[in-house]
């Protein structure tokens, strides 16, 4: 990992974890996810840490997450039929939030920045890139917050690697992902 991805992932956690005025006050959660992508590979994990802001407003939440998801797949095949090996992709990244509490249910939108890595058989390139999402949590305990997302991501493509590897499942940034997790608050 080259020294810039490192301090974006240090920024990304620090601004997550930053002290505002009313911090004292707010909410934290972390969360797990299964995530399912339309790019190879399809199916990954995630995990996100969430911090409320602005607490004094009366019905709308605004905050902060640091998000990381992994995905791979062992001796992949693309669909021209060209053995690949193993495929491995991550990322991270910050985003701002805001939502509304309409009891159980809380809908939410958020946009961030982030950095992705696709790893081809050691083989890695590396883009930034900038999402949007909408989703709800269920808040049936207030402690455990299931939720469900669809996040688009948006990047420059993973050219060099594409090419090089001939992989035209390999898609250029541009993804959608449906996401299912749970998030403890504390």
């Amino acid at each position: 990992m080259n020294f810039s991805k490192s301090i974006l992932a240090v920024i990304v956690f620090a601004l997550t974890l930053g002290v505002m005025p009313e911090m004292s006050k707010a909410q934290t959660s972390i969360g797990a996810s299964y995530e399912i992508r339309n790019e190879d590979p399809q199916n990954g994990f995630g995990i996100r840490l969430e911090r409320d802001i602005f607490q004094k407003l009366p019905v709308v939440n605004l905050g902060l997450r640091g998000h990381f998801s992994y995905f791979s797949e062992d001796n992949y095949v693309s669909d021209s039929g060209v053995t690949v090996g193993d495929i491995s992709a991550y990322d991270y990244g910050i985003a701002a939030t805001a939502g509304i509490s309409l009891g159980l249910v809380s809908p939410y939108v958020g946009t961030g920045v982030g950095a992705q890595t696709l790893d081809i058989s050691s083989t890695d390139d590396s883009n930034i890139f900038w999402n949007g999402f909408v989703g709800a949590n269920v808040s049936p305990i207030p402690v455990i917050k299931p939720f469900v997302e669809y996040r688009f991501q948006a990047a420059d493509s993973f050219g060099s690697l594409t090419q090089d590897a001939n992989l035209s499942d390999i898609r250029d940034g541009n993804t959608g992902r449906l996401i299912f997790g749970v998030s403890l608050s504390f």
